[in-house]
C-alpha cells in the first residue's frame, strides 16, 4: 500500500496545506496541482515578458520550505507546476533546495506547432462549437497537450524526488505513483481508471474532506484547520480515501460523491490520456470515522486523441460595483443601472454585452432566489465587454460619477475606477496521440 496526498487544488489554494500532510502523518507521494486553463495563458504572458517566468512561483519557495522534512521522510513530490516553463521552474526548485533531484516531464507545450499542425490537415475545430482553429489563429496566447499519467511515472523511475510537468491531466498527478509503485501496464484498463478515479476525488483538495460540502456543512468539524486528502491505493486497484488524524473536516462517503460529480459529463465515459473510466461502476464503503473504501471501478481503452488546451485574446471587459443602503436599496440601485446603460447610449458606445447583478437580492440565482423587495443594503454590479478597448476603458468613468450625481446613498467606491482587463477564452481540440512527444530532464 502507499499513501498519496494531494496538498493543493489550484494555484491560489492553502499555502499550509502541503507541509501539514508532510508534518502530520506518513505520506510516500505528495501531488500538487496548480494549473487550469486560464493559468496557462497567464504563465505564457509572463514568459513572453520574461524568458525566466510561466510557472507557478508559490513552489519552489514551498519545496524550499519542506525539503529537510521530505527527505527525512522519503516523501516525492509530483507536481504540475511548470505550467509553460518547467524547466525554470526545476532550476528554481534547485536554488530554493540545494539538495533535490528534480525530473521535468518536457513535451506538452505545443504552443509553437500550430501551424504544423495545420499543415498536416489536422482540423482542430473547437469540441464545443465546431468553428475552426482559423477563426482565432492570429490571436492564440497559449496551447498545451493534457498528459497522463505515464510520463510523470517515468520520471519518478529517475529517483527524482520533486517530478514537474506542465500540462497534465489532474488526475495524473496521483495516479503516476500507482503506475510506477505498482508496475501497472498501459493496458491496465481497471487499474488505471480506479487510479484516475482516485486523482479525480482528491484533486481538488479539502473538497473531498468536507471543504465546500453541501451536506450537513454546518457541522464540519474544525474547517480552520482541515485535512487535506490522502488516497491509500492497493496493487489491485481499490483505495481508501482519508486524512490525517486529529485534523479538521470529515471523509465520509457523502462528501466523496459530491466530488466525484466535480466537473463529470458522461459517467460512463470519463476520458483520460490514460484510458476511459466508468464512474457507473464505483461502489463506496465507510468502513470506519474518516475511511472510505472505493472498490469495483472498471475502465476500457484510452482514446486515440489527446485534448489540446488553447487560450487566445477574445477582446476587454470591466467590472465595476457600487453600494447602495437602506431605505430603497433595491430601488436605488436599478436606478444608478438604467442612468449609466442611458448614458453610454447617448455617448455612442456600442458593447458585445453589458450585464447587470444585484448582489444580495438575485445574482446567484436570478429569478427563482426568493423575494426580497426591500433589503437593508444591494451592491450594484456592472459589466461590459467589446473588442474596443477604448469603449470599455470609457465605461470605466461612467459608474463612480454616482457617489455624487446619482440615487442618493452610494457606497463602496474607495478602490475608484475598475480596470479594463483582457478576456482570455478557452478552446479546446484534438489531435492525435502520436504527435506529443514527452521526454524527461533530470536536475541534480
Amino acid at each position: 500500500m502507499i499513501r498519496i496526498a494531494n496538498g493543493q487544488g489550484f494555484w491560489g489554494d492553502w499555502l499550509e496545506a502541503p507541509v501539514r500532510l508532510i508534518e502530520q502523518g506518513p505520506i510516500d507521494y505528495l501531488c500538487l496541482d496548480y494549473l487550469a486553463e486560464i493559468t496557462m495563458s497567464i504563465l505564457q504572458k509572463q514568459k513572453q515578458a520574461d524568458p525566466s517566468l510561466g510557472y507557478a512561483r508559490d513552489f519552489p519557495p514551498l519545496i524550499g520550505r519542506i525539503a529537510k522534512r521530505m527527505l527525512d521522510g522519503n516523501v516525492r513530490v509530483i507536481a504540475n507546476a511548470g505550467g509553460v516553463n518547467p524547466v525554470a521552474c526545476a532550476e528554481a526548485v534547485r536554488k530554493a533546495a540545494p539538495g533535490i533531484k528534480v525530473a521535468v516531464v518536457l513535451g506538452d507545450d505545443v504552443f509553437g506547432r500550430i501551424d504544423e499542425f495545420v499543415a498536416k490537415g489536422y482540423k482542430m475545430a473547437d469540441m464545443d462549437t465546431g468553428e475552426p482553429i482559423a477563426a482565432i489563429r492570429g490571436r492564440i496566447q497559449s496551447a498545451n497537450a493534457y498528459i497522463g499519467a505515464f510520463p510523470l511515472a517515468e520520471a519518478l523511475s529517475t529517483g527524482a524526488n520533486v517530478v514537474i510537468a506542465g500540462r497534465s491531466t489532474d488526475t495524473a498527478l496521483a495516479l503516476a505513483p500507482m503506475v510506477h509503485h505498482f508496475g501497472w501496464s498501459a493496458t491496465d484498463w481497471d487499474k488505471l481508471a480506479a487510479g484516475t478515479i482516485a486523482g479525480h476525488i482528491i484533486e481538488c483538495g479539502a473538497q473531498c474532506t468536507g471543504g465546500n460540502c453541501q451536506v450537513d456543512w454546518q457541522n464540519i468539524p474544525d474547517m480552520a484547520n482541515i485535512g487535506y486528502p490522502i488516497v491509500e491505493a492497493e496493487p489491485d486497484g481499490t483505495f481508501v480515501v482519508t486524512k490525517h488524524a486529529g485534523t479538521g473536516g470529515r471523509v465520509h462517503s457523502d462528501v466523496v460523491k459530491e466530488q466525484l460529480l466535480y466537473e463529470l459529463g458522461d459517467p460512463k465515459n470519463y476520458i483520460t490520456p490514460d484510458c476511459v473510466a466508468d464512474f457507473t461502476t464505483i461502489h463506496l464503503d465507510d468502513i470506519g470515522p474518516d475511511h472510505v473504501r472505493v472498490s469495483g471501478i472498471r475502465g476500457r481503452e484510452r482514446p486515440a486523441t489527446l485534448k489540446l488546451s488553447i487560450s487566445y485574446e477574445n477582446g476587454w471587459k470591466s467590472t465595476g460595483t457600487l453600494v447602495y443602503s437602506w431605505p430603497q436599496a433595491l430601488e436605488k440601485a436599478r436606478a444608478a443601472d438604467k442612468i449609466v446603460r442611458g448614458r453610454l447610449a447617448s455617448l455612442g458606445l456600442h458593447f458585445d454585452e453589458i450585464y447587470t447583478e444585484f448582489c444580495g437580492v438575485n445574482a446567484c440565482h436570478g429569478p427563482v432566489a426568493q423575494a426580497c423587495p426591500d433589503p437593508p443594503e444591494v451592491q450594484v454590479r456592472i459589466g461590459v465587454r467589446s473588442a474596443d478597448r477604448k469603449a470599455v476603458d470609457r465605461f470605466t468613468r461612467e459608474l463612480i460619477p454616482l457617489v455624487l450625481n446619482g440615487p442618493p446613498g452610494a457606497t463602496g467606491f474607495g478602490d475608484g475606477r475598475p480596470p479594463v482587463r483582457e478576456i482570455v477564452a478557452y478552446w479546446s481540440a484534438l489531435v492525435p496521440r502520436e504527435e506529443i512527444r514527452t521526454s524527461v530532464e533530470v536536475l541534480g
